[in-house]
């Protein structure tokens, strides 16, 4: 799997900007869909000029710290996401994928920036959002925590 890949095409939402030390990037996402036991399943990817950026772009400065990007991204998505994601038996119900893996397990950064999500939400918090509200609720989380991965 390249570090990059082509751009994904247009975004269902208008694109967020983010802020990474090299530059602002643009995070979109594809049209989610409700799984039928309660899931939402959506795409999200950071994009530049020449398509998805690798997790190395939003990385800090200094370099890529040692633990893979997802340990530092999930919670992070759901501190951002707070309240929204239902909670059972005292897990959160949210999934957060890659869309492939690295080619080495050892340079975890080396992957494109575009992840599977998957959430159930507090039912009363869902059902008071629009659809295209809830898309740009989780958009907005998943840009704040892909620009904290920046952070050292």
């Amino acid at each position: 799997m390249p570090d990059r890949l082509p751009s994904p095409g247009p975004s269902y939402i208008r694109e967020h900007p983010v802020r990474a030390p090299g530059g602002t990037l643009h995070a979109g996402m594809a049209r989610p869909s409700d799984a039928p036991d309660g899931w939402w399943l959506a795409v999200a990817w950071v994009t530049d000029d020449e398509g998805v950026v690798s997790f190395r772009d939003v990385a800090p400065a200094s370099g890529p710290p040692p633990d893979p990007p997802l340990g530092r991204l999930g919670p992070a998505v759901s501190g951002a996401l707070s309240g929204l994601i239902l909670e059972d038996e005292g897990k959160l119900q949210m999934r957060l994928g890659l869309i492939a893996p690295p080619d080495d397990p050892a340079r975890p950064w080396r992957v494109p920036l575009a992840l599977r999500l998957a959430f159930r939400f507090e039912p009363a918090r869902a059902m008071a959002m629009r659809p295209n509200e809830l898309a740009e609720t989780v958009l907005a989380g998943f840009v704040r925590a892909v620009e904290g991965l920046g952070r050292p």
